[in-house]
């Protein structure tokens, strides 16, 4: 997940008397590049995932600083150093506060610290672990796209991830998100990376096949829960105005499995998306599980249509609703008083209708082998 707060904190502590003083669980949030920032204007031209460093030259007052922050979080840094001493002596609780509430990570270091070197030495580890990451991704996309090749991507991964252990794969997307250019994707890419909480080297997060994934390796079933379903969370407390949909495929063991990890997540982020829901687990599509995982469109189209053919026909002509009478009295277990009541429409006219709808299928609709075709059917025209 690139190179965290939690990495720089790590040499950052000894080195550079770093403390994080405000936005703790933004601990994971990694890191695009580092900014040097007196002037909040600037602001407006950042990515995602910047990391601001300022002497508090420009924002000497407590409600300069809240802007600071504020623009902070609009422009989806990845945090904020102050270098404390002559502009900002201590750091108001009023802005611990906003950081904290806000998840945005709030670092001092002291004023004898050169500020230019640690910027230099933070960069050049930004740098190398992009090159790192991008490695990472290509041995994931390897794994994804050519499982039987494993000499391809196990050696890369090997120092990074427990391969041998398990992996679960979300995909997460919104509306024209292949149509976007490079440019605003990756800035899309940079703000949903920022909402996924609580995960760092356990995880990889890249733009593959028109989708962003995440790739999640040895995390218990409680943290993933907590970590997808607080990322759709925060997307659309931050960005109302941009739909996601997320498919989460299922978990299972060894690296060699990660691409049916990620056919599983494809599916269920394809359903999600059809549907317009935030959030699609695989292990509840039910009977789509299945039908997802046929390859062939023809057959798909054929199943979709054969069956109701008929019923299709004397609508188009009659200008009738049979085709929904029919969803409905399968979806019901051929309850007229519950088809009555969902299709607000007397019994008597659903006897009606059901009857003639016999006659026209030339069945009973009694056994399962005569209502089975007719339910794929419909599953199959759901999926769209």
């Amino acid at each position: 997940m690139g190179f965290t707060i939690e990495d720089m904190l790590v040499f950052g502590k000894d080195q550079y008397e770093m403390e994080l003083i405000g936005g703790k669980n933004g601990w994971s949030n990694s890191i695009s590049w580092l900014l040097m920032l007196e002037d909040v204007n600037v602001i407006k031209h950042l990515a995602g995932k910047e990391l601001a460093v300022t002497t508090g030259i420009g924002f000497s007052t407590t409600e300069k600083l809240k802007q600071l922050v504020q623009a902070l979080l609009d422009g989806h840094a990845a945090g904020l150093i102050i270098n404390v001493g002559d502009y900002i002596a201590e750091v108001p609780q009023e802005i611990i506060d906003m950081c904290d509430e806000n998840d945005l990570p709030l670092l001092t270091v002291p004023w004898d610290i050169i500020v230019a070197e640690m910027i230099k030495d933070i960069t050049a580890r930004v740098f190398f672990q992009g090159i790192a990451d991008e490695r990472i991704q290509d041995a994931f996309i390897a794994a994804i796209k050519e499982p039987d090749n494993q000499e391809n991507y196990r050696p890369e991964l090997l120092p990074y991830f427990d391969i041998d252990g398990t992996f679960q794969v979300a995909l997460l997307t919104t509306d024209n998100l292949d149509a976007m250019d490079t440019v605003e994707r990756k800035r899309l890419g940079y703000r949903m990376q920022l909402y996924l909480e609580n995960i760092s080297h356990n995880g990889c997060f890249f733009y593959y096949d028109s989708n962003f994934v995440l790739v999640m390796n040895d995390v218990g079933q409680k943290d993933m829960t907590e970590i997808i379903e607080g990322m759709v969370k925060r997307v659309k407390m931050r960005m109302p105005d941009v739909p996601i949909y997320v498919g989460v495929g299922s978990k299972l063991q060894d690296i060699a499995n990660l691409a049916l990890c990620y056919e599983r997540a494809k599916a269920a982020v394809t359903m999600a998306s059809s549907r317009k829901k935030d959030l699609l687990y695989y292990e509840d599509m039910g009977m789509y599980r299945l039908l997802y995982a046929v390859k062939d469109e023809a057959l798909l189209q054929e199943m979709g249509a054969e069956p109701l053919r008929i019923l299709d026909e004397y609508d188009k002509k009659h200008n009738s609703n049979y085709v929904e009478t029919l969803e409905q009295y399968l979806k019901y277990d051929r309850s007229i008083q519950a088809v009555s009541e969902a299709m607000f429409t007397h019994r008597n006219t659903v006897i009606y209708r059901i009857n003639n709808i016999k006659k026209l299928l030339n069945s009973e609709l009694d056994s399962p082998e005569e209502r089975i075709p007719l339910q794929v059917a419909f599953y199959i025209r759901n999926m769209k």
